[in-house]
């Protein structure tokens, strides 16, 4: 014991020192003759007098204490951290009269232990930084109510493959994507921050959804990135005519509630994830009831261990209808499906991603009809504009509205076939016109030489209406524009 590199001490079962080695005495700065005799309580901060009482209680009891790690006081006051192991010592008889105690300085240990703890932070905040960076912050849009979450995993670094957004589409759209990249850490959010600049640039193209996929899929290809598998799912909600267009790489299905109605799944072809390679993506259109809410989310919020995923997408379902009996705020349905599904916020090992988004209204009032593609169907068309514009009292938009449509009905007429729909709805804020042909030429604006007669008409449109765009459909293309009233 006296040669002992440990520091060893003995007490009686009150707390007194009785024996004090040499290398306590290089541990607390003592002699031995300055503790023998004294209460061990001397050896510990005052905000830590108490454990002493309970750590004698449990010797008293026969109780071995091993490896109990706390702060003790030197001489010179100083803190050190110790590791302590005690256990009572027993007369011949067996009964307990004392107690002994090895200490052992792991000062330097915890010190080690701090570093590695704040240099773990450290990266796990600049993993989380760079993932939300590489996120983004989806744009406010007007009449599209939205809640989201994203909770990084509690284990690791935190970071994955999660991510969402919302893109503007014009003419009264919107896209909500939402993906996930197989797999963890630094790798999975570098795949996720480039396919997610890739989606957000095609989808402003006003692609249709399968054919973001499409592109997607390519975009997947290239990586330099072996066996990459990507779930997605991009939806396009078209306000005036109530209808979601909905394509989904093997991504879970995304959810519809309804006040009143409760929640079920929203129909959709099933693909395969973005990198399995040669699939031919399909999507869906379903009409969706007024103040519909869609719920997408990842995995991560349905797959927990030891529990089966069509269980907890069950359950989902089920908070999903109680949540939409009324009509909730979508913030605290935010909330209180999380607080549901994961009520453990620190035990889950995989990072979350929730969007919910309510249908915005549809337009205040909306007209439609076919014309032929011929020269006469441009003063039919204005004529047909102007009394939509005098019934809704829009008068102040008429002269700019007409010209607009002017030039775009007189390209149709000139480079497509017919039938040529023209479509004008209205609302709140904004009066939308769109002209469909069956021409897949997207036309480009473009400077036209002076002796050209033609190659203006985009010009003026780029320079009156407060927005504008073509996007490809089915049959053709549609080219709209948009005023603010």
């Amino acid at each position: 014991m006296e040669s002992s590199q440990d520091a060893i001490l003995a007490k009686t079962l009150d707390g007194d020192i009785t024996y004090w080695n040499a290398a306590a005495e290089r541990l607390y700065g003592y002699s031995r003759d300055e503790v023998v005799g004294r209460h061990v309580s001397l050896l510990a901060p005052s905000e830590r007098r108490d454990e002493i009482d309970v750590l004698l209680d449990r010797l008293r009891n026969g109780e071995k204490v091993e490896h109990f790690e706390t702060l003790r006081l030197t001489r010179g006051g100083g803190l050190l951290d110790v590791d302590i192991t005690l256990w009572p010592t027993r007369a011949p008889d067996g009964a307990i009269i004392g107690a002994c105690a090895i200490v052992r300085d792991i000062s330097d240990r915890k010190r080690a232990e701090a570093e590695l703890t704040f240099l773990y932070e450290q990266q796990r905040h600049i993993a989380l930084t760079l993932q939300r960076s590489l996120m983004g912050t989806p744009p406010a849009i007007p009449g599209l109510s939205t809640a989201s979450r994203y909770r990084p995993a509690t284990q690791g670094a935190g970071v994955g493959g999660d991510w969402f957004d919302l893109i503007p589409l014009g003419a009264g759209r919107v896209g909500v994507l939402i993906g996930d990249v197989m797999g963890r850490g630094l790798d999975a959010a570098a795949v996720m921050g480039q396919l997610r600049s890739a989606a957000h640039a095609l989808a402003k193209t006003g692609m249709q959804p399968r054919q973001l996929m499409q592109a997607l899929e390519a975009v997947v290809g290239d990586l330099d990135v072996p066996d990459q598998l990507v779930t997605c799912c991009y939806l396009v909600i078209a306000a005036d005519a109530g209808e979601v267009t909905v394509c989904s790489a093997g991504h879970l299905p995304v959810l519809v509630a309804t006040p009143g109605d409760g929640a079920r799944s929203l129909p959709a072809p099933v693909n395969a994830p973005l990198g399995v390679g040669n699939v031919l993506y399909q999507q869906s259109i379903a009409v969706m009831p007024p103040g519909a809410t869609l719920v997408l989310y990842t995995d991560g919020l349905i797959e927990t261990p030891g529990s089966d995923i069509e269980d907890q997408l069950s359950k989902l379902t089920s908070t999903l209808g109680d949540l939409f009996v009324t009509v909730p705020d979508l913030e605290e349905a935010a909330d209180q499906m999380l607080a549901t599904l994961l009520p453990d916020a620190e035990g889950h090992n995989d990072d979350v991603t929730l969007l919910l988004t309510r249908l915005p209204e549809g337009p205040l009032s909306s007209v439609t009809t076919d014309l032929p593609a011929v020269a006469e169907s441009v003063p039919e068309g204005r004529a047909f504009l102007s009394k939509a514009l005098t019934s809704w009292d829009c008068v102040t938009t008429a002269d700019d509205a007409r010209l607009l449509l002017s030039e775009i009905l007189t390209n149709a007429v000139q480079h497509a076939q017919g039938p040529i729909g023209l479509h004008v709805c209205r609302t709140t804020t904004d009066l939308t016109v769109e002209i469909s042909d069956s021409s897949p030429h997207l036309p480009q604006p473009r400077p036209a030489a002076e002796d050209e007669e033609s190659g203006r008409g985009l010009i003026l449109v780029r320079a009156l209406a407060d927005n504008w765009g073509v996007r490809p459909t089915d049959e053709g293309k549609t080219t709209w524009f948009t005023l603010r009233l």
